[in-house]
């Protein structure tokens, strides 16, 4: 009777186990995300990290920016564009605290599962209109780490015109107005950099791509 009893509890036991792993799965964790500007005189605002699903993109080289791509890209507002990603089935959508001088790193981490193993990343490079750099649903490892390079994207949605009345900031370079809807040249390009028409000096602001480092590792626990 107790040898019954034995393996009835082991059987259970070894059901619940395997319960526990298909409820968990053995691609669940996280991703590990770390951040690095590679400019010279550009900050970074707050920067965004999003887990989600094959099929999703943050844009689309030579199409329209969407308002929440373009919120962000014209102020730093990561706000809009994390409501979108959720809306449309992102896992996890993850913000940083602060924004990132050149030479800094900052590191985020988002869930994972076997569904959502795709990874967006993007902040808005400040002082410019509509810089930004990104990463745009990229596979994330499944073991290890993988490193990226990413260039400054033009959100195609305010015109370069480098004046610190349409540039947010920082503040003790330019405090203009952020976002504004209307203008740019209508698409998502790889952006031509700071030219020096405007208030802001190239020497200064001016960078060779790319401008960002992603480093994003594979976390089990």
């Amino acid at each position: 009777m107790k040898q019954g009893i034995y393996r009835v509890g082991l059987a259970l036991l070894a059901a619940a186990s395997l319960t526990a792993g298909a409820a968990r799965g053995s691609d669940d964790g996280w991703f590990e995300v770390t951040v690095t500007n590679l400019t010279r005189g550009e900050i970074f605002t707050p920067v965004l990290v999003a887990s989600h699903g094959r099929g999703m993109r943050l844009f689309k080289l030579g199409a329209p920016a969407g308002e929440g791509l373009e919120q962000l890209a014209e102020g730093g507002d990561t706000g809009p564009l994390a409501a979108e990603l959720l809306a449309s089935g992102a896992l996890d959508v993850v913000t940083a605290g602060g924004v990132l001088p050149p030479g800094q790193s900052v590191t985020l981490k988002v869930r994972r599962d076997r569904r959502h193993d795709r990874l967006s990343v993007a902040s808005m490079l400040v002082p410019s209109n509509d810089a930004f750099f990104a990463v745009n649903g990229l596979r994330g490892p499944r073991h290890h780490s993988r490193t990226v390079l990413s260039p400054a994207y033009d959100a195609g949605t305010e015109d370069n015109d480098e004046l610190c009345v349409s540039i947010p900031g920082p503040p003790f370079i330019c405090a203009g107005e952020g976002f504004s809807a209307g203008g740019g040249e209508g698409y998502v390009y790889i952006h031509p950099g700071i030219q020096g028409v405007g208030d802001l000096v190239a020497a200064r602001h001016d960078w060779r791509n790319p401008v960002a480092q992603i480093v994003i590792r594979a976390r089990d626990d």
